[in-house]
């Protein structure tokens, strides 16, 4: 007959307390905070990857190659960049690009921090502008494109009697038969379209400036010049930089307006860079040369914002 062993248990005198079970390593607060932040910041970190880094990686990548839309791609280098320093339909692009950019820029903002100014104000009436100024904003662009497109309209249009009116043409007259009217239309539907949102941004910065500085600079006997000078001007320069960001980038994008409105014309005089890109890659179908036209764009686009935002650090510094 087998013994069994019987273990050597000792009992636990009663009002003591039975011996610690061993513990694993516990995290710190400082490394579960850190835990919690990565676990919160991943599905951001995932939509940038996918809809963000893995197209610009992809681009670059198809810009290296000649890359037709049937058929097999090759490796050619940077040929694509080469053949884009002599492409005169792509360096006018850009130039026309960058004249848009620079006639609606001072614009836009002139016009959004007049109607801030004009509706920075605590009463209704203020209100109620602040809401009319904004109601084109939720248009779509192609709707306020169309829109404007039938505006006009020679013998149709309100546009042919003002010119009428002011002694600007006659009812028969096309907006579109030249470049320079073509690009005046649309800059005043940008105009229409885009103000109320600089609009409201710059109110925004209006309202985080304290009152009690403007007050103390009218008590100084400063008049509204040098008040807004000396004292608005500086407090608003991070909105403003905000602002000029915005607003260079979607000019330096516009696609929408000269799509619709001109079609390029008249003689290809107002084809944008974003324009070229879309007729390079989905007409000639030319997707490599295409995704380097691509790259270069955005390179221009990092290179004047990162300018910008120098420019109004130094600025500030002074």
């Amino acid at each position: 007959m087998t013994e069994t062993a019987i273990p050597n248990v000792t009992p636990s005198r009663p009002g003591t307390a039975a011996p610690a079970r061993p513990r694993g390593p516990r995290l710190s607060t400082r490394r579960r905070r850190q835990l919690l932040g990565v676990a919160m910041v991943a599905p951001a970190l995932a939509v940038v990857t996918v809809f963000f880094l893995v197209p610009l990686v992809m681009t670059f990548w198809m810009s290296l190659h000649e890359w037709p839309l049937l058929g097999e791609h090759h490796f050619i280098g940077l040929a694509n960049y080469v053949k884009a320093l002599g492409d005169s339909e792509w360096l006018n692009a850009i130039r026309f690009t960058l004249e848009y950019t620079a006639l609606i820029t001072p614009i836009l903002f002139v016009a959004g921090l007049a109607l801030a100014f004009l509706v920075h104000r605590e009463s209704r009436a203020a209100r109620v502008f602040q809401s009319v100024f904004f109601l084109p904003v939720v248009i779509g662009f192609a709707a306020a494109a169309y829109l404007w497109l039938y505006l006009a309209q020679p013998g149709l249009g309100p546009l042919s009697d003002l010119a009428v009116r002011f002694g600007l043409g006659s009812r028969d007259t096309n907006w579109f038969a030249t470049a320079t009217s073509g690009l005046l239309i649309v800059t005043a539907m940008v105009v229409w379209k885009v103000t109320g949102m600089q609009m409201l941004l710059l109110l925004s910065g209006l309202q985080s400036i304290p009152g009690e500085l403007t007050e103390a600079a009218r008590i100084d006997g400063a008049g509204r010049w040098k008040v807004f000078r000396h004292v608005t001007l500086p407090l608003l320069r991070p909105t403003l930089a905000l602002v000029l960001v915005f607003s260079v980038a979607g000019s330096l994008l516009a696609f929408d307006q000269f799509y619709i409105m001109t079609n390029g014309g008249p003689s290809n005089g107002t084809i944008t860079a974003v324009y070229q890109i879309y007729r390079t890659s989905f007409i000639n179908f030319e997707l490599g040369y295409g995704a380097a036209l691509s790259a270069m764009l955005m390179v221009v686009l990092a290179a004047v914002s990162a300018l910008q935002m120098l420019l109004l650090r130094n600025s500030d510094h002074s």
